[in-house]
């Protein structure tokens, strides 16, 4: 199973209007919830709750940390901005768009991996994404299969408007839309891409997110008032994220086994999922992909296709309607108004053992 992102407009405008009437979010407390939903990648989230590490860490600071999973991924979001949760597992895509779009000051506290092949563009007939021109494709409209559709366009001298045009195709459906003949293309992820080929021996894998790394991004991302009021929040759980994600890189058997259980599948079967999920099990990495010169690129090029989309915040008069700032103090968009934050202390702290 994978994370649903899908974003819609109805869901964004639910969320800032929750988020304008929600009580202020900072301050010193003692008492944290977190929300997370199912993807391979945010797994060890609820490993965390069953295993006892988070309460373990938690106990260490003085807290409570409670991890709660949501089914519905725009709604865990949605709760977040509306101040229900102090932080959220989301993409960078979806973090821009809702919470920071609706001018909730959000910082992303873990960089947990980024699709490396989970997302991907699969054909009937096309074998090249020039072959998509005047062609119709399914996808989950305003999605991360959105953004790598667009995305691969752009590297074959595309856009959108030279294809027939885009179908929203809800995930449920998408196997069976793909078994009929007038579907000759569809955008999706895992598991689903794998369902799909494994069907399909004849179907053409045109573009998949290993040809974009590091723009597709998953995270946990928190209420930056409160992290800054209440650093040991943020030590508590980078330290239990890090314990566990020692115990996937070693392949401690028990740990994985009981997140491809919660996910729905087998051992075999997760550890596929994860082939295509490029994880930074160590910290260090994940401080480096965060501190990266191409980030600020990627976040730019991720502003300029929600803006386009029309859903980067309500009424954003530009693709710099949001400031997003990096490790080193770098902002995009706009100065005065940072509401995405890309901090690598605590991660820093992990990888110095400093927790």
């Amino acid at each position: 199973m994978t994370r649903t992102k899908f974003l819609s407009a109805t869901a964004l405008s639910l969320g800032v209007i929750a988020a304008s009437l929600s009580p202020a979010m900072a301050e010193q407390k003692t008492d944290f919830k977190l929300a997370w939903s199912i993807y391979a990648g945010w797994m060890p989230w609820g490993y965390l709750d069953s295993s006892g590490i988070m309460d373990k860490w938690a106990e260490k600071y003085g807290i409570t940390v409670d991890i709660v999973q949501i089914n519905d991924y725009v709604e865990s979001i949605n709760q977040y901005t509306a101040g229900g949760f102090d932080g959220v597992s989301a993409t960078n895509m979806d973090t821009l768009s809702i919470p920071s779009g609706g001018g909730v000051d959000t910082t992303a506290l873990i960089v947990g991996d980024y699709s490396d092949g989970n997302d991907a563009i699969i054909s009937k007939k096309a074998t090249s994404i020039e072959e998509l021109k005047d062609t119709k494709v399914n996808l989950v409209e305003l999605s991360v299969s959105h953004y790598l559709l667009a995305r691969a366009l752009d590297k074959a001298g595309l856009a959108e408007k030279d294809l027939a045009g885009v179908v929203n195709t809800s995930d449920a459906d998408m196997i069976a839309a793909f078994a009929t003949p007038e579907v000759e293309t569809v955008v999706t992820w895992n598991p689903l891409v794998s369902e799909i080929l494994d069907s399909n021996p004849d179907a053409n894998k045109l573009f998949d997110s290993s040809q974009i790394p590091g723009e597709i991004l998953d995270l946990m991302v928190v209420n930056t008032e409160t992290l800054k009021d209440n650093p040991d929040f943020g030590k508590a759980v980078v330290g239990a994220w890090y314990e566990v994600m020692s115990k996937m890189a070693a392949g401690d058997e028990e740990a994985l086994t009981a997140m491809a259980e919660a996910a729905g599948t087998d051992l075999e079967g997760y550890k596929a999922q994860l082939a295509a999920t490029a994880m930074f099990y160590d910290p260090a990495k994940a401080v480096e992909q965060a501190s990266s010169a191409e980030m600020p690129e990627t976040m730019t090029t991720v502003a300029n296709f929600l803006f386009d989309k029309g859903i980067l915040g309500v009424d954003a008069p530009s693709a710099d309607f949001v400031g997003v700032e990096y490790p080193d103090g770098k902002v995009t968009g706009d100065e005065a108004n940072v509401k995405l934050r890309f901090d690598t202390t605590y991660m820093q702290m992990a990888a110095d053992g400093a927790l």
